[in-house]
């Protein structure tokens, strides 16, 4: 089989297993990419949307807008050579001199400067924290002191150390636009797919 009619057949199972649900028919292709990158039906509970997420971020991806990722996985598993042609940049700062400096002098997660340097260039935008909670942390923080302001934040941190209760207090603000889920499950290969998603969303 071809890849498109892999991915394709995939779909159709996942539809088809899924059932009945309360998504939107552009919630549930997000839904349904995160399912189809990690094979497991759980998204389907925990995944939470604020009301402008899936249009704001794609009115971005479509404007050009830059995407921010915490993880080189996360950036690698982006399609880019789309987000180009839309004039848009994939961006990962966890490797940047700048960021190992500070963070071994600071004592903190490189993951948590990373976001303090892109906010120096990056005001709006899509941010993407597929990894760290620490990340996440920091952008709810830099939002709240009005220093950014993105146009989406895909907020999906794995781990047993703020990941969930990072994922919950971006789920109290309303002034941004999110994609997030309750609880620890989250990962760099899934919060790309969200991208993917708007990115073939943006072409409709």
């Amino acid at each position: 089989m071809k890849p498109d009619d892999i991915e394709a057949l995939s779909f159709r199972i996942i539809d088809k297993e899924a059932g009945p649900h309360g998504y939107t028919k552009e919630q549930w292709s997000i839904v349904r990419r995160m399912i189809h990158t990690s094979a497991d039906f759980e998204w389907m509970k925990i995944i939470r949307f604020h009301p402008k997420a899936v249009a704001k971020g794609i009115e971005a991806i479509r404007t050009g807008k830059s995407i921010i990722t915490d993880t080189q996985m996360a950036r690698m598993g982006i399609r880019q050579k789309e987000i180009e042609t839309y004039g848009g940049t994939v961006t990962c700062f966890m490797n940047d001199p700048l960021v190992v400096k500070r963070a071994v002098e600071k004592g903190v997660t490189r993951a948590k400067v990373a976001m303090d340097v892109a906010a120096d260039s990056f005001k709006e935008g899509i941010y993407v924290v597929g990894n760290a909670p620490t990340a996440l942390l920091r952008l709810i923080e830099l939002i709240d002191a009005k220093i950014i302001n993105p146009d989406l934040i895909v907020g999906l941190p794995v781990g047993f150390v703020n990941a969930a209760e990072s994922k919950a207090l971006l789920s109290e603000r309303t002034q941004v636009s999110f994609i997030t889920n309750k609880g620890r499950k989250g990962g760099s290969a899934v919060a790309a797919s969200v991208i993917n998603a708007l990115i073939v969303l943006s072409k409709a």
